[in-house]
C-alpha cells in the first residue's frame, strides 16, 4: 500500500466522517491520514478486501483496489 501512497483519496462523505470520529479541525483530511499511514510506527495490515492502519490509537480503513479512505475511529 505505502507504494501508492499518492492514490489514496476519499469522498466528501467520506471527509465528514473522518472528521467526526477523530475530531478534527483540519479541512485536508486525506494529507492527515496519509501522515498517519506513513508514521514509522504505523502498524499496516490488509483483511479481506480493505487495508487497516493502526497508529496513535487511530485505525484508518482503506479499500484496498481503489485507496478510498473508508472510515477512521479512535481506538479505545
Amino acid at each position: 500500500m505505502l507504494d501508492h501512497i499518492d492514490k489514496i483519496h476519499t469522498t466528501e462523505l467520506g471527509i465528514e466522517r473522518i472528521k467526526r470520529n477523530l475530531k478534527l479541525d483540519t479541512q485536508d483530511v486525506v494529507a492527515y491520514c496519509r501522515n498517519k499511514i506513513l508514521d514509522k510506527n504505523c502498524h499496516i495490515y490488509k483483511r479481506g478486501k480493505n487495508w487497516y492502519c493502526e497508529v496513535e490509537q487511530i485505525k484508518i480503513t482503506i479499500n484496498s483496489l481503489s485507496y478510498t479512505i473508508i472510515t477512521a475511529h479512535r481506538m479505545t
